[in-house]
């Protein structure tokens, strides 16, 4: 499975925020989007995993066969938001992507365990601190199968421990022949990722 980009360009607002972006991953490969606030880091990943529609060029998949046609079919999108609702519990939530995602994953309790909320799974998300949100919405990558992880600031509100485990589970992921696209100011733990430094443009 091969992940492409060609010649891509995104707006903001009807403004162009970049263009000319290219890059191609294998599997098991991993590619690390740096640069300033407005350089388009979020947009870019928004693009690729088909949310918004692409200015120029274009984004495909190629090898992903009858069960990943598409780039959004492969793709997990983690963005700013943790897309979980407040009034659900843990369990609730990733229960319902789980179902909804289809290609099952880890089942809803090990996926908790696995980024160490075992025995929250029963609160409202609505009661878990910032950190703990976001550490269920990782879990949300475990509890389907999806070969392309699009990880916008995936680290924000994580604790040093909790950074050191998502690592984990990010190398394991590439390791097993998935690829990653993650826009991100703080050093990821990726061990041989290729880089894209975006700039502020205009």
């Amino acid at each position: 499975m091969r992940l492409i980009a060609e010649n891509l360009g995104g707006e903001r607002g009807g403004e162009t925020v970049f263009s000319g972006i290219g890059f191609a991953l294998e599997k098991g490969e991993a590619l690390i989007v740096t640069g300033p606030n407005g350089a388009g880091k979020s947009t870019l990943l928004r693009v690729v995993a088909g949310l918004l529609p692409t200015a120029e060029g274009k984004v495909k998949i190629e090898g992903g066969g009858e069960d990943f046609p598409s780039v959004a079919s492969a793709s997990h999108y983690l963005g700013h938001l943790n897309a979980m609702k407040t009034a659900l519990t843990v369990e609730e939530n990733l229960g319902f992507w789980r179902a909804f995602q289809g290609e099952p994953g880890l089942d809803v309790d090990e996926a908790l365990e696995t980024v160490g909320l075992g025995g929250l799974g029963h609160l409202p998300f609505g009661y878990l601190s910032t950190g703990q949100r976001r550490r269920a919405s990782i879990a949300k990558l475990l509890v389907s199968r999806r070969p392309l992880w699009l990880l916008d600031e995936p680290t924000a509100g994580l604790d040093k421990a909790s950074e050191e485990r998502f690592a984990g589970l990010m190398t394991e992921h590439c390791q097993e022949g998935g690829i990653i696209v993650a826009a991100t100011h703080l050093p990821l733990g990726l061990e041989g990722a290729k880089a894209l430094q975006m700039k502020v443009t205009g």
